[in-house]
């Protein structure tokens, strides 16, 4: 029996639009993606949840008696994954049939190829941007030699991130020409292929990849010259409050009226009492910086919101500071504190796009499998896990056939210490 093209039409497509969406990604090489099978039905709502891990504290006693020392606690967080809005697009069947009838399916579907994956980092970068703990740098500052990029690997690891696997960092395209007169360990070999590849600017500098991106996340700074303010009532404090969501809630008041603050800006408090240092997330101890000085403690806005008329409102910020009497899950010095000083980084009325560098798993994206349409449907697969719904229907209402290519995700959070905006 011939080949029928008009039943199988969906399994070429579906081969070469996996290569050629796989060949053009740059951001989603580098974090740890799945396919979330089986993870999802009615009685999970929107969302998917992933263990973390419990940490402890040593007891040092001269005899080795503790019957009169103080347990740990064992507090088990959650890490959520939150189901995004369908990727899709789609074209008359009359031209996809043609296109692979006369062997143009290359020509037909890179473009669509590149749609996708040009918006999906670009949504992801900005999840991403709104959801890194650390801050290198000043907010606004270019990158302009590799001692910048330094910067951010050292701060990673003096935060305790492990180096089990490659760290990556993504930086703007331009950020090459200040780079390229000061060449270290740039290029070689790095066993990727495609974009990813192509966009490797040095493949082992400060423990990191570094690669050129263009789908790097922006904000923009709200209008007011007044971005300092005071917090207004302690923030909870503690892991068990911040253990599932990486979260903290900082009320405030006293800024600029109305201020804008958008979701991926940075702050920083100041105590009455003293500074407010980073901890180590291994030792427990202050982070002590390149000039001798601990570290100052930053939390970076997750939400866009906006003050009141009288500059408050409330502030969540990811990369919580957890203090306890425990130190068993400490991340600062001491608690913030009601009237402590708070203060948005960067000036005001910027557009502000950071250079971005994380461990693999600070973030998490998983395919949602997609039920199948009353249409010829197949399921593509990409190696890490991304799955693809390619289909051909019928719109019966228009009178015409269309071929449709669905993508689903789920983003998710499993570390914010593990990820860095960097600046100058």
């Amino acid at each position: 029996m011939a080949n029928n093209f008009e039943s199988n039409i969906t399994r070429p497509l579906a081969k070469v639009f996996l290569e050629k969406f796989d060949s053009e990604r740059v951001l989603t090489k580098n974090i740890d993606t799945q396919l979330l099978q089986g993870r999802f039905d009615p009685s999970t709502g929107e969302t998917v949840d992933f263990k973390r891990p419990t940490d402890y504290k040593s007891i040092r006693t001269a005899a080795g008696d503790i019957s009169g020392e103080t347990k740990d606690d064992i507090i088990t967080g959650k890490a959520s994954g939150t189901v995004q809005n369908y990727f899709t697009v789609f074209v008359d069947f009359k031209e996809a049939n043609e296109a692979l009838k006369m062997d143009q399916l290359d020509q037909l579907l890179a473009p669509m190829a590149t749609r996708i994956k040009t918006d999906l980092e670009l949504d992801f970068a900005g999840f991403m941007m709104a959801n890194s703990g650390l801050k290198s740098g000043t907010a606004g500052t270019a990158v302009t030699t590799w001692d910048h990029v330094a910067a951010a690997g050292a701060l990673m690891q003096s935060s305790g991130v492990p180096m089990d696997a490659p760290w990556c960092a993504a930086v703007n395209p331009f950020v090459q020409i200040a780079l390229a007169s000061d060449q270290r360990s740039l290029g070689g070999e790095t066993g990727e292929s495609g974009a990813n590849k192509q966009a490797t600017i040095s493949n082992n500098f400060a423990g990191m990849n570094v690669k050129s991106c263009t789908t790097l996340a922006s904000f923009t700074t709200g209008t007011g010259a007044d971005r300092t303010g005071a917090v207004n009532g302690a923030p909870t404090a503690t892991y068990l409050g911040a253990k599932d969501t990486m979260t903290q809630s900082i009320t405030v008041d006293a800024f600029q009226a109305n201020l804008v603050v958008s979701a991926g800006e940075t702050v920083t408090v100041t105590a009455a009492s003293g500074a407010i240092n980073r901890f180590n997330l291994s030792t427990r101890q202050a982070i002590i910086g390149a000039a001798g000085a601990p570290v100052l403690w930053t939390g970076t806005v997750t939400e866009t919101v906006t003050l009141n008329g009288s500059g408050a409102g409330t502030l969540v910020v990811t990369g919580p500071a957890i203090f306890e009497a425990s130190g068993q899950y400490n991340t600062v010095s001491q608690a913030i504190a009601d009237n402590d000083v708070i203060a948005l980084g960067g000036a005001a009325t910027t557009l502000i796009q950071p250079n971005l560098a994380w461990h693999r798993q600070a973030f998490s994206m998983g395919s949602v499998p997609i039920e199948k349409l009353y249409s010829t449907d197949t399921v593509a697969t990409t190696e890490d896990g991304l799955q693809f719904r390619i289909s051909k229907g019928v719109g019966f209402e228009q009178n015409v056939q269309k071929i449709r290519i669905d993508f689903r995700p789920a983003y998710g959070v499993m570390n914010p210490f593990f990820a860095t905006q960097f600046f100058g």
